[in-house]
């Protein structure tokens, strides 16, 4: 899948968890929706997209998300 899309695609699940009023659980929960719903590949190639790009074109909340559950997201990867 083409790198932008992953990125738009996390950046919309980012929107809809950005207004939860508990940050650390905001990202927490965008890490859990991603592990559930996307493939492993699709997350495998985010988290290379997130460590080669720095993060570029994700809001900070998903970047962080991403950062701080990596653990999460490559189980089963």
């Amino acid at each position: 899948m083409d790198n932008q899309t992953l990125v738009r695609m996390a950046n919309q699940i980012g929107y809809f968890f950005e207004a939860m009023p508990d940050r650390d659980q905001a990202m927490h929960d965008i890490a859990t929706h991603v592990r559930k719903f996307w493939d492993p590949r699709m997350r495998r190639q985010m988290l290379e997209y997130l460590a080669q790009h720095e993060g570029e074109g994700l809001t900070e909340i998903v970047s962080q998300a991403f950062t701080r559950h990596r653990g999460l997201l490559e189980q089963g990867s």
